[in-house]
């Protein structure tokens, strides 16, 4: 191989390597677009949340902060989320959901079955 071929390969090579780097950088900034979660406020007070039905985009990632203003620990549960989380008393807690589909999906105090709530997602 000549010199000059030796030159266009490397340099065929480079030009390659930088639209691959170029093309990766849009696709990870493109995902991180998409992905800021939308954050969603919760209280769970006198064994109860509040409020009790709550509503998100479909496709978006979500961030529940739940406030725990009861004066013993409660667990954050739902098996149609896939998530639950123990918040102590007195304090807050935070539970990130992926991106759903539109529906109802509902959670609930593994202490306290009784205290329900639903997520609307649409």
């Amino acid at each position: 191989m000549t010199f000059v071929a030796k030159m266009k390969s490397l340099a065929l090579r480079g030009v390659v390597a930088a639209s691959v780097c170029v093309a990766l950088v849009l696709a990870l900034t493109a995902t991180h677009a998409q992905a800021d979660p939308m954050t969603i406020q919760i209280t769970y007070k006198n064994k109860q949340f509040q409020p009790s039905s709550l509503t998100a985009p479909a496709n978006t990632p979500v961030t529940l902060k739940i406030r725990n203003a009861d004066a013993k620990a409660m667990e954050f549960e739902s098996k149609s989320l896939r998530v639950e989380k123990v918040v102590a008393a007195n304090s807050e807690g935070s539970i990130n959901i992926r991106p759903l589909q539109p529906g109802s999906y509902e959670f609930f105090d593994d202490f306290n079955p009784d205290s329900r709530g639903t997520l609307v997602v649409q």
